[in-house]
């Protein structure tokens, strides 16, 4: 029979003759494994392919190259900072 609740397996219902009987996963050692820090260290390429898109959108809103270094961005960002809080 299949999961309950898709691919996540949380409830896996198994029927013999009859009697049905739910395994579950320990829930909280899988939420352990599902973090923002486990995400990024194995940086599936949709997510890579999102930073990229944004860091693209911000570059073009900037009216800024998108090949910066991170020191120029930094720089440059700085600088506008500075300016905001002078004025």
């Amino acid at each position: 029979m299949s999961s309950l609740f898709g691919s996540a397996g949380l409830k896996t219902p198994r029927c013999c003759a009859g009697d049905c009987q739910i395994f579950l996963i320990d829930a909280a050692e899988l939420r352990s494994k599902r973090t923002l820090t486990n995400l990024y260290n194995e940086r599936p390429t949709w997510l890579d392919l999102a930073h990229r898109k944004l860091d693209e959108a911000v570059f073009a809103t900037y009216g800024w190259e998108s090949d910066l270094s991170d020191d120029e961005i930094l720089t440059r960002l700085l600088a506008l900072n500075q300016q905001r809080a002078a004025d």
